[in-house]
């Protein structure tokens, strides 16, 4: 079965960044998700725009950008000059007064348009973008912080998005908790890729190499 990982880099080693990547790249990671926060929208803070810049420049493979900013279309510009065509870039409805305009901001520079959608939004206050975006990022865990217990309501908005992701042409991606039962559960049901972090990639005693293949060898 063939499913994207990202892993989640707020959780890396900043102490040997440039080696982090290079051993995820080697591992087989098929895309770097940069999780910024303003400390406004979410109470923490976690990568900066320098951050998502270094590692634009350290690898080929594509960024997966998830701005969990308030009115991220005042800065939209300083994230998309410094990302390459083909990238990602998610914004969180609520925290935009016309996130429509804001996903055209991304479309227009050649990116990928995402939504993220928090556990306490529900599909329906999102529908009209769902015919505008192409990836749905799915928190299964309230956004902020790394190492929070899966919400299982969770499961039945996926179902929800399951059902109209062909007619309105998008795909779903999973963030928070991932763990490899979610991943045996999920994948055969269409969801197209899996936010790695604490739970089952970074802080292991295997190399990335070794827990990505054990990972893609998942039974189903």
């Amino acid at each position: 079965m063939i499913f994207e990982l990202m892993a989640s880099m707020m959780c890396a080693d900043y102490g040997h960044l440039e080696q982090e990547v290079r051993n995820l790249e080697e591992g087989g990671i098929d895309s770097f998700h940069i999780d910024i926060m303003d400390g406004r929208y979410v109470s923490n803070f976690a990568m900066s725009l320098n951050d998502m810049r270094y590692i634009a420049g350290a690898t080929r493979k594509p960024l997966d950008v998830h701005l969990m900013i308030e009115h991220p279309n005042n800065r939209i510009t300083l994230f998309l000059k410094n990302l390459r065509k083909g990238d990602t870039v998610y914004i969180h409805p609520e925290a935009e007064y016309h996130p429509s305009a804001t996903l055209k901001s991304i479309i227009d520079a050649g990116m990928i348009p995402g939504i993220a959608i928090n556990p306490g939004t529900s599909v329906e206050t999102v529908m009209e973008m769902l015919r505008i975006v192409k990836k749905v990022l799915v928190m299964s865990v309230n956004p902020g912080n790394a190492g929070q217990m899966y919400l299982p309501y969770v499961g039945k908005k996926i179902t929800k998005l399951l059902a109209m992701k062909e007619d309105m042409d998008f795909e779903i991606y999973w963030d928070g908790a991932c763990s490899a039962d979610k991943i045996i559960d999920f994948a055969p049901k269409g969801v197209k890729g899996f936010v790695l972090g604490t739970t089952l990639l970074f802080g292991k005693d295997k190399t990335y190499s070794e827990t990505l293949q054990n990972i893609r060898e998942l039974k189903f």
